[in-house]
């Protein structure tokens, strides 16, 4: 088993490497070029779409409203990404990511754009109802369109798509979503994770059985509430820590473009560390050019396609753009990503060669200061570091503390050095991974409000993530196998959220090496479609808006129902 899934990380190596994810970045810039900057568009049309005061859509086939369609879409992009991923990319990266994530967002709405469009020009309406449509159909019908020769491989393109989709939905925006859940349940308050995977279950079912409707009428409530309360949170914290404002924000433009050195937890960052970090979690966090959105946005009611492509445009605008900066504002701001050491050096502690050419640290009791020690009395282990100097680097060594009945103890993990490493910081840190890296900046302002906050947002965030992806993963089903297989998967995917929380998965890590995989082979799928047939999308695009200026496009002035 291990082999096995040291083969598929191999895979995801070279379907998520450097080179792909500068290919989709070039790819988002080459549509936000070609279509005249529709980020613009995005914040002024899209958002009177949204409000229902753009142009009368009622008598276009579809279910959904384009602020329902808009909710339906960013309850799977707006996840656990968003705070955990965004923690990551500043622990990481260092403030410089933020600037690129900010650069990367904007670029991502054009790729977002221009895949919604082709999503509504080739989407399934034979029910008017209750349209079909993704990536799956666009290449089916798209490439199928281009030649006769064409269809059988847009067949096969179109079913491998679907495939990977479902892989992905079952494993990264079901059972991740809940085993993430459960554990920080569990973690905070003790909470059986058997019983939080059942009402998760529970949950997500009574909404997924009623269809895209039911899908639509809940997350217009759940998105704005949990977008809502998450950021009116961040920005207590931001007005609270407003005297470091000028700095933070120095601190990021000067990180975007130079060297920051380390400092305290953090490791420091080049110009390429900001980089990559700060792009992988705005094309990471926003989905843009993965293909799943465009779900969601072929169920809405629009006889214009590109209508619901330039609202999707605010999806990356208020995912990366705003949520993902109010978490790396959080985390800056509080100092959590460069926080001293939580129990001091009373004695350097040696260096022990564990291995030929692997060393670990000598820590225990009579080297570290215990008195105003801020590691945690956890008999089931914290998980923490030392900065070292290894070979002229700056790293982390990684290890678990145990404290309990037996006294304390350390378990590191050996790294390699030529030489004996030293300590480039005088002590141990704990290891906050994650969303626990930004509850302990809101922890600064109120103690026990990241606690209460970061446990109810990845509730909310989890469980809106899991109804997303249930409906992805639904529309897979009916272009593999009809409709008929529709029931039995909404139990299945019921039946595979509970399961995750029962102890059959013991860490996420082979969870996200699946989710990877279905991702990359997304990737790999949806990003020749856009250079392929993207010139329809942007014929599309500027055919919408010369009619709409010479008034051939009558404007909704009433706000629609929403």
């Amino acid at each position: 088993m291990d082999a096995f899934f040291a083969v598929l990380d191999a895979i995801n190596g070279v379907l998520l490497s450097v080179p792909v994810l500068l290919t989709l970045l070039g790819i988002g810039l080459l549509f936000t070029l070609w279509s005249g900057f529709c980020q613009y568009r995005s914040l002024t049309h899209g958002v009177a779409l949204v409000a229902g005061k753009g142009i009368d859509t009622s008598h276009g086939p579809g279910a959904l409203t384009h602020f329902q369609a808009l909710t339906a879409a960013m309850s799977g992009t707006v996840g656990l990404g968003a705070i955990a991923g965004m923690a990551i990319a500043v622990d990481f990266g260092g403030p410089g990511a933020v600037f690129w994530m900010w650069v990367v967002g904007l670029v991502g709405m054009g790729l977002k754009t221009t895949e919604v469009t082709l999503s509504l020009l080739y989407r399934d309406t034979h029910d008017p109802e209750n349209p079909h449509g993704g990536a799956m159909y666009v290449a089916r019908d798209g490439l199928g369109g281009l030649a006769p020769a064409l269809k059988p491989l847009g067949k096969v393109v179109g079913f491998v798509f679907a495939i990977s989709l479902l892989l992905f939905a079952f494993t990264g925006g079901n059972m991740f979503q809940t085993w993430s859940v459960a554990d920080t349940t569990r973690e905070y308050f003790g909470v059986p994770t058997w019983i939080t995977g059942l009402i998760l279950a529970i949950a997500a079912g009574v909404v997924i059985l009623g269809g895209i409707k039911r899908i639509g009428n809940v997350t217009k409530t759940l998105v704005p509430f949990k977008c809502g309360v998450y950021v009116l949170c961040g920005l207590y914290v931001i007005v609270t820590h407003a005297d470091a404002l000028p700095d933070t924000f120095r601190a990021i433009f000067a990180g975007a473009f130079s060297k920051t050195d380390g400092v305290g937890a953090f490791m420091g960052g080049t110009i390429g560390s900001a980089f990559m970090w700060g792009m992988k979690r705005a094309l990471f966090s926003s989905e843009a050019g993965l293909g799943t959105a465009p779900v969601a946005h072929a169920a809405v009611k629009t006889p214009e396609p590109v209508t619901e492509g330039v609202v999707s445009g605010l999806e990356p605008f208020i995912d990366t753009i705003f949520v993902c900066t109010v978490t790396g504002l959080v985390v800056l701001l509080t100092g959590v990503w460069n926080r001293a050491p939580a129990a001091n050096w009373q004695t350097p502690p040696a260096w022990v060669e564990s291995a030929p050419g692997h060393w670990q640290p000598q820590v225990d009791t009579t080297s570290l200061s215990v008195r105003g020690s801020a590691l945690p009395a956890n008999p089931a282990g914290t998980p923490v570091f030392v900065m070292a100097e290894i070979d002229g680097q700056r790293q982390r060594v990684y290890g678990t503390y145990v404290m309990n009945s037996q006294g304390m103890r350390f378990d590191w993990q050996p790294v390699a050095s030529t030489q004996a490493p030293s300590y480039a910081e005088g002590g141990v840190f704990a290891d906050y991974r994650g969303s626990t890296l930004v509850a302990k900046g809101f922890d600064t302002v109120h103690e026990g409000l990241g606690r209460w906050l970061i446990t109810i947002a990845v509730w909310v965030f989890g469980l809106s993530c899991i109804i997303s992806y249930g409906y992805y993963g639904e529309q897979s089903v009916i272009y593999l196998a009809g409709e008929r297989w529709v029931t039995p998967f909404r139990w299945l995917w019921c039946v595979a959220a509970a399961s995750a929380c029962f102890g059959f998965i013991k860490t996420s890590g082979q969870l996200d090496t699946l989710s990877t995989i279905g991702m990359g082979f997304m990737y790999a799928i949806n990003l020749p479609l856009l250079l392929i047939l993207g010139n329809k999308a942007m014929r599309q695009y500027h055919d919408y808006f010369r009619r709409l200026k010479n008034g051939e496009i009558a404007r909704n002035a009433a706000p629609e129902s929403r």
